[in-house]
């Protein structure tokens, strides 16, 4: 998931030069590329903060892939299913690594442009989406649901 999201970036907002665009029509009304720099965490909450934030944010982008490391590698000793006898490793493995590389690519784009690039906006049925995201932030919620409904 890091390479495809730091692959999209790279096409998207430099090649496209969707950075100087600021939109492109995609299949509207359904999908766009729209430019949104995040300086905060999800829906930009803390984007006013002091300039350190940024440094915060990739700490913490960080400490909890290499927490999700400790985790999987702990919990994989142990994760026999007591219902079925499943090994849920994979799972948790998965998960985990599809988190790690969405909160990498993010902390990458903190590093090399100062904020993560957003630029995925989907809308549909009538309802006009005002918010953009990534493949770095879509990974990171299918980790995340991976684990909790898999593993």
């Amino acid at each position: 998931m890091f390479a495809a999201d730091r692959l999209s970036k790279l096409w998207v907002v430099e090649w496209l030069d969707l950075e100087h665009l600021g939109r492109i029509e995609v299949a509207a009304p359904y999908l766009n590329f729209v430019m949104a720099w995040n300086r905060g965490i999800n829906f930009g909450i803390g984007a006013g903060g002091p300039g350190m934030m940024r440094w915060v944010l990739i700490g913490l982008a960080v400490a909890i892939s290499l927490a999700l490391v400790w985790w999987v590698r702990r919990r994989g000793a142990r994760a026999k299913d007591d219902d079925t006898g499943k090994d849920r490793t994979p799972a948790l493995a998965w998960g985990a690594g599809v988190i790690i590389g969405g909160a990498l690519g993010n902390a990458v784009d903190r590093l090399h442009y100062g904020a993560v690039a957003d630029f995925l906006n989907v809308s549909c049925c009538g309802i006009d989406n005002p918010y953009a995201f990534n493949i770095a932030d879509l990974a990171i919620f299918a980790g995340a649901a991976l684990i909790a409904f898999r593993a």
